[in-house]
């Protein structure tokens, strides 16, 4: 099962509709942590294997400079979507970059181009 981890700035029902076709999908506000530090995130993804979805850059910044392994991260570079349109975003990143995420990688999505790069980044 797919379980992904959606940051604020992203619809909350966008989680939901994730549950409905069978992911394991929490947004960061039905776990409490709107106000939380990206670190603490990170850390949360880690411990419980999710993927962080994110539209924030500094998810990438903070695995590249810490070497880590993981959680994989999937940043989305657009912004206003709908959930129906996260969701079905979510889906297709998941379809073409799937396995990258499951090992370890940060996926970044803009204008129909996906873009992966496999952790640990190494300086």
């Amino acid at each position: 099962m797919i379980a992904v981890l959606l940051d604020q700035g992203l619809p909350r029902t966008a989680a939901g509709l994730l549950r409905e076709i069978g992911w394991d999908a929490q947004n960061v506000s039905e776990r409490g942590m709107s106000q939380a530090e990206d670190v603490a995130i990170i850390e949360v993804a880690r411990q419980e294997g999710r993927v962080v979805v994110t539209l924030d850059a500094d998810f990438h910044a903070l695995l590249a400079v810490s070497g880590a392994h993981g959680p994989s991260v999937l940043r989305i570079r657009m912004e206003g979507l709908k959930a129906d349109q996260v969701t079905s975003l979510i889906e297709q990143v998941f379809a073409v970059a799937g396995n990258a995420l499951a090992l370890g990688a940060m996926v970044t999505v803009l204008d129909g181009k996906i873009r992966i790069k496999h952790l640990p980044i190494v300086k």
